[in-house]
């Protein structure tokens, strides 16, 4: 059975598109239902320009958030109920929509409230793959850093109590996305880099997997190429384009195949250490010569180029009990190594073998 996997419904790109978002959810707002939820990187609360400049009504709430550290389901839950309890008292079921501004973690928690303002219990629930039952509210994407995929993505990736799995599901898919290249455009240098390392690796990932067909090779190759120019050529007036572009292709390119041992490596190292995504793929993708040679060799002049500095010795302080969880978590992705090693993937990367990896870090 080929999957029929769902896609962004409304997406709208270019310099300046920003300013149109006012329009775009003029649409979605009714009488009966005006109220819209900004849910908004806090990095732009203090003295930065886009404040300024979101498209805010008298009806609407705005959620500051903070993405220090990665998505976790408990503040999943603390931020739908403090929308869920504005609506109680202004007597409405649901908002119009949901609005995520910011960069990955900030469009997950987006989708992941959206998701939870029709589903029962905690976002924890849900972590796995087609667990969510009703369609989430309306809900649109405006990123500020680009890399990750998750405006184009199924997923919303969440560390819960037991685990870092994503929600993924057809329901998660934004509804509209604004691509502005002008909102990426002041990213700090490191945190550019790294969040363009997301979306370079799952390419290396997607292009040699064991999944991989014709559709999520052409989107793979485009995102890969447009990484090489942004990352190994000089800077030009339309990088932040070029990297906008990238995610967006690199997060179909694995909507029809999967990623590979740097994603799933990088869960563990997320869920016990709470390296931040882009961080630890660009850590633990250093050390997988054996399975991406030619990927990391590009990724390690890439890092020359940019005059990046790789954390070191991350794992060093590690106890044999978090090396175990760290085991534990990224040996949970089934789909990932399957992808990476083939269906006798077990038999490749044994416990020690991947307990050895992570020694390594």
């Amino acid at each position: 059975m080929f999957r029929n996997f769902k896609t962004v419904k409304r997406i709208v790109f270019g310099r300046g598109c920003f300013n149109q978002l006012d329009d775009i959810l003029a649409a979605q707002r009714t009488a009966e239902c005006p109220d819209m939820v900004f849910v908004v990187d806090d990095v732009f609360k203090k003295g930065k320009p886009l404040q300024e400049r979101l498209p805010l009504h008298d009806e609407d709430l705005l959620l500051w958030v903070n993405v220090d550290d990665e998505p976790k389901t408990k503040y999943v839950d603390q931020l739908t109920a403090e929308v869920r309890k504005a609506m109680t008292e202004r007597r409405r079921h649901l908002p119009a929509g949901v609005i995520g501004i910011g960069g990955g973690s900030t469009m997950d928690l987006a989708k992941a409230i959206s998701l939870m303002l029709t589903n029962p219990g905690s976002s924890a629930d849900y972590q796995g793959w087609d667990l969510i039952q009703v369609p989430a509210v309306y809900h649109a994407a405006v990123p500020t850093l680009s890399g990750t995929g998750a405006e184009v993505s199924r997923t919303t990736v969440l560390t819960g109590p037991e685990k870092k799995l994503g929600i993924n599901s057809d329901h998660t898919v934004f509804d509209q996305m604004v691509l502005d290249p002008e909102l990426i455009a002041d990213a700090p240098r490191e945190q550019r880099f790294y969040t363009g390392m997301d979306c370079y690796i799952h390419c290396v990932e997607s292009l040699t997997g064991t999944y991989l067909n014709a559709f999520s090779q052409a989107y793979g190759e485009k995102s890969l190429a447009l990484c090489q120019e942004v990352f190994l050529q000089a800077d030009t007036p339309d990088s932040d384009d070029k990297l906008m572009m990238a995610s967006y292709f690199g997060g179909m390119s694995i909507a029809y195949s999967q990623v590979g041992v740097a994603h799933a490596m990088s869960y563990g190292l997320a869920f016990v250490l709470g390296v931040h995504h882009g961080i630890g793929n660009s850590i633990v993708f250093d050390y997988l010569d054996e399975f991406y040679p030619q990927g990391v060799a590009e990724f390690r002049r890439m890092l020359e180029r940019q005059g990046i500095d790789l954390p070191r010795g991350v794992t060093a302080a590690s106890s044999d009990a978090q090396i175990d969880t760290m085991v534990n978590v990224a040996l949970m992705l089934h789909p990932l190594w399957e992808n990476a090693l083939g269906k006798d993937w077990q038999q490749i990367m044994t416990r020690e073998k991947l307990r050895d990896l992570y020694r390594r870090m």
